[in-house]
C-alpha cells in the first residue's frame, strides 16, 4: 500500500500530469489530442503517460493505429482514504499563523 501511494503522489506532484488528469475527465483521448496543448514533444508526453500508467491512474490501449488513454477513476481511492486520515485535525488558520509569525520573528530581529 505504501508503494502504491508513494507512486501516486509522485505522478500527482507534477502539474504537466495534473493537467493530463483533468482532461481525461473529460473523455478518453488518443495520446496525440493529449499531446496538442502542450509545449513539449511527443516522447515528453509520453514519458508523462507512463509515469501516470505505473500509477495505476490511467490506462492505455490501441485502437488501430492510435493509442488512446483513459482515466482510471478509482485509482486515487486509496490517496483519498488516506488523506481523510487527516482530518481529525482542526485546519490551521493561516493568516492567525501569519500574524503569529510576524510577531516572533520581529522579537528576534528588532530594527
Amino acid at each position: 500500500m505504501t508503494e502504491q501511494l508513494d507512486m501516486t503522489f509522485a505522478a500527482l506532484s507534477d502539474p504537466t500530469r495534473r493537467a493530463i488528469l483533468s482532461m481525461l475527465l473529460e473523455d478518453d483521448m488518443a495520446v496525440t489530442d493529449v499531446a496538442e496543448p502542450f509545449e513539449m514533444s511527443l516522447a515528453a508526453i509520453s514519458k508523462h503517460l507512463a509515469i501516470l500508467g505505473r500509477a495505476g491512474l490511467i490506462s492505455q490501449e490501441r485502437r488501430g493505429r492510435v493509442k488512446w488513454c483513459k482515466l482510471e477513476p478509482n485509482a486515487l481511492r486509496a490517496a483519498s482514504v488516506w488523506m481523510q486520515g487527516f482530518g481529525q485535525f482542526e485546519p490551521v488558520d493561516l493568516d492567525a499563523f501569519e500574524v503569529f509569525l510576524a510577531v516572533e520573528l520581529s522579537k528576534q530581529n528588532p530594527e
